[in-house]
């Protein structure tokens, strides 16, 4: 027999408390002082993305296809053909190269990096590869977005998995397509940025919202002289800097080390519908509202009987299943819930309906709709 009950659990109630209980007691703790860094950055310096296609060799049996990957042969004549060796080609396109994979090379470019420079690059496989563990990169020219080479990469791979099949059996462990070479790239050209160029520069707030950009012009005012700083927008904030390459650098040094008295944030509920997950923040209250929550039972029973066939049909007995469902719609029980000002109140609120985590996500779009709930509601 099969039993389907669509009831709360003790654990999943339990688990949203203690989740949002949590989040109480971060709510009560006081405001603490940011730093002007962690809430903008200076508008130019950023980091860039490089991507390059390259071949790993040294596989162990786990490399390409061939016969189903060409462009691995086409790739691996192409780099003999750079050192000097030209291959027929007929022998070039029923090349047999088990111990090869192509992949795709890609690093990140941080800013003011410069020539000579070494920089992480991550390899992941294209093909049809089983595994890139105990592979070498070679070497792999990393191209900007405007085409240019900004970093030449080659290494062997650091790869996290491991594996073994035997018998058609096999296990895996983590991921054998993808690894990491640490320092695996070089430098090549720097790209430039405008941080010395005007006499101003501007911060870009990581998030919108007026009320931090004013705090952000504020405080540089106050600190560094009067009137350095504007707010533009919700999002931007120019500063006056001095031209002094070395002045400016020590600006901002100045700068980004300023204290900022964090905001109230919004109130807002982030819904995970995959997972179920819940997460309120401290500004999440309650208003008073009426709540019927019922609970769906399906029971479904299987009764095993035997078919006899006809005399003299030349037919076989069989076994079969007769099933049996049924839908029990239990009534549901008209819950008051009294206005909740702090994030405590709206967790015993929430806990008194006695609902599992995908039973919350509906109820909370409804007290939203209802106009119940005073925080904005993001499912992600």
């Amino acid at each position: 027999m099969h039993f389907f009950r669509h009831l709360p659990t003790r654990r999943a109630v339990t688990w949203v408390s203690a989740l949002c209980m949590v989040l109480g007691v971060l709510a009560a703790s006081p405001a603490q002082a940011l730093r002007i860094k962690e809430v903008a950055a200076v508008q130019g310096v950023r980091s860039n993305q490089l991507t390059g296609y390259g071949l790993v060799v040294g596989l162990d049996g786990t490399g390409d296809q061939t016969t189903q990957m060409p462009y691995t042969s086409q790739s691996l004549s192409s780099y003999l053909q750079q050192m000097g060796i030209t291959l027929p080609a007929s022998l070039a396109s029923s090349l047999q190269l088990k111990n090869v994979a192509a992949v795709i090379v890609t690093a990140q470019l941080p800013a003011f990096a410069q020539p000579g420079q070494t920089i992480d690059v991550n390899v992941a496989s294209m093909g049809n590869s089983k595994s890139l563990k105990g592979g070498m990169l070679i070497t792999t020219p990393l191209r900007g977005a405007d085409g240019e080479i900004y970093a030449m990469a080659q290494g062997n791979m650091v790869v996290a998995g491991a594996g073994a099949a035997a018998g058609g059996s096999k296990v895996q462990i983590n991921h054998l397509s993808a690894g990491r070479i640490p320092s695996g790239a070089q430098v090549e050209r720097s790209v430039p940025t405008p941080l010395q160029e005007g006499d101003y520069i501007t911060l870009d707030l990581n998030s919108s919202d007026f009320q931090t950009a004013r705090r952000v012009a504020a405080a540089v005012n106050n600190k560094l002289g009067s009137g350095l700083a504007n707010a533009m927008d919700g999002r931007t904030v120019r500063v006056r800097a001095p031209n002094d390459p070395n002045a400016r650098v020590n600006f901002l040094a100045d700068l980004e080390e300023l204290p900022l008295e964090a905001s109230s944030p919004a109130a807002k509920v982030v819904i995970n519908s995959r997972t179920g997950s819940i997460v309120l923040n401290q500004a999440v209250t309650l208003g008073p509202c009426a709540i019927a929550h019922g609970n769906l039972s399906i029971s479904i029973s299987t009764t095993p009987s035997v078919s006899q066939p006809n005399p003299l049909s030349q037919g076989q007995t069989v076994v079969t299943e007769k099933s049996n469902i049924q839908i029990k719609q239990e009534p549901g029980i008209l819950i008051q819930v009294p206005p909740a000002p702090q994030l405590s109140d709206v967790v015993r609120a929430l806990n008194a309906l006695g609902a599992t985590p995908q039973d919350l996500l509906a109820i909370l779009q409804a007290i939203k709709a209802a106009g119940a709930l005073n925080a904005e509601l993001e499912v992600i």
